[in-house]
């Protein structure tokens, strides 16, 4: 069962008379099964009115791309790379063909414009330490993102072995593990 809330108006006189500070936040463990955590925070979130775009570099198979994000929600919007398949592991990754490269840095250069552009008040960019780390997208890249972006924006980002760079400049850092007990 979905139900909507009806957000206040943002032209409302309740306004801060200061800026908040928009955070960056890391969620990252050694399996890539925390996605749904970060989707429940999104959901929270645009669900008060706030608008919120999740990136996902890596997945694919739906032809869906930045020209076509879905609305999840009335604040959320998703989008996935214009790929045939997920790309999933490093063996894949360097040999993508030239197609695919093109979609995925199509989809980066998106992401940088409508932060910059302070078009979501949250942006999610799910599994970016992998596409780092894949070489997909530069490290670099990454963190004149996080550096040059509206103040107010919050970014979270996901993936395992996250760059030590990007740990160094988050706001919060989350890290999920398994557990065994008897």
């Amino acid at each position: 069962m979905v139900s909507q809330l009806e957000a206040p108006s943002r032209s409302s006189n309740h306004s801060l008379s200061y800026a908040v500070e928009g955070l960056v936040q890391v969620f990252t463990c050694p399996h890539r099964s925390f996605f749904t955590s970060v989707m429940a925070q999104a959901l929270r979130i645009a669900g008060q009115g706030t608008p919120v775009l999740v990136v996902q570099f890596l997945k694919g198979g739906i032809g869906q791309g930045h020209q076509h994000p879905v609305q999840l929600a009335q604040h959320l919007d998703w989008i996935r790379c214009d790929l045939s398949r997920c790309i999933d592991t490093l063996e894949l990754a360097p040999g993508l063909p030239a197609d695919e490269q093109l979609a995925l840095r199509q989809l980066w250069e998106h992401t940088q414009r409508v932060v910059a552009q302070n078009q979501y008040s949250l942006v999610v960019l799910d599994e970016l330490s992998l596409a780092i780390n894949y070489g997909l997208i530069s490290e670099a890249e990454v963190l004149s993102l996080i550096e040059q972006r509206p103040g107010q924006v919050d970014l979270i980002l996901t993936g395992p072995d996250m760059p030590q760079a990007i740990l160094d400049i988050a706001d919060q850092i989350t890290e999920l593990r398994r557990t065994h007990r008897p």
